[in-house]
């Protein structure tokens, strides 16, 4: 797999609202996109830093993944999405490297990105989201 760089970084947050306004105040970021996805359980906040981009995902239930993971581990880190050329023939390679992948074909993320998830266990320990504009 051959990455053009990393996308963003997705950070679990409880309270979307405090979060942005706390990236705001701290690191200018400046809101790109804001989404609710229900079908993911999600509502995430795109946030532009510099050249950078971090995603901040709020759940909408505790049985979704966010919110299990929130459950588990708290707020914070959740995964590193790195941009492709095309979503996959980076699975293709990723499989064939030996790692576990959750989605084994491309499918409509946040924002209209096409991205797969990478099993945190082939990361050590980081779940690692494959992006592409599609």
């Amino acid at each position: 797999m051959e990455p053009r760089g990393i996308h963003h970084l997705g950070v679990a947050v409880a309270d979307l609202d405090e979060a942005v306004a706390t990236y705001e105040r701290l690191f200018g970021a400046e809101v790109e996109h804001r989404e609710t996805v229900p079908d993911q359980g999600v509502e995430a906040a795109s946030l532009r830093i510099g050249d950078g981009r971090v995603e901040l995902l709020a759940s909408l239930g505790d049985e979704t993944p966010v919110g299990k993971f929130l459950a588990k581990r708290g707020p914070g880190m959740h995964h590193v999405a790195y941009e492709v050329a095309d979503v996959g023939e980076a699975l293709s390679k990723l499989a064939a490297g030996g790692a576990e992948l959750i989605d084994d074909r491309p499918k409509r993320g946040l924002f209209g990105l096409e991205v797969a998830f990478v099993h945190p266990d082939s990361v050590h320990g980081v779940l690692a989201e494959i992006v592409s504009d599609g």
